[in-house]
């Protein structure tokens, strides 16, 4: 679970305007940090096949978003992706 230091941290950084915390660039944002928290977790509970369940479903859902996100805004979407450090 992630901490409410580092999600606020992460809303602060990533918003697009004072108080946002929907926008599809926070939602990545979030999502990408609870999926490094659980992949760390996995990596020493490796039989801990719920998690890797709720993993893929986040997974799935930042996948989702991003496309979302290359649908309406290419440059958004290079931004968030150049930001994280994802390989897309």
């Amino acid at each position: 679970m992630i901490s409410t230091e580092a999600k606020s941290g992460i809303i602060k950084e990533y918003a697009r305007k004072e108080g946002d915390t929907g926008s599809a660039e926070v939602q990545i944002a979030i999502l990408t940090g609870r999926i490094n928290e659980l992949t760390e977790h996995l990596k020493t509970h490796k039989k801990d096949f719920s998690s890797r369940r709720g993993l893929l479903k986040l997974v799935g859902r930042r996948s989702s978003l991003l496309k979302y996100l290359t649908r309406i805004d290419r440059d958004r979407y290079q931004a968030v992706i150049a930001k994280l450090g994802l390989r897309k």
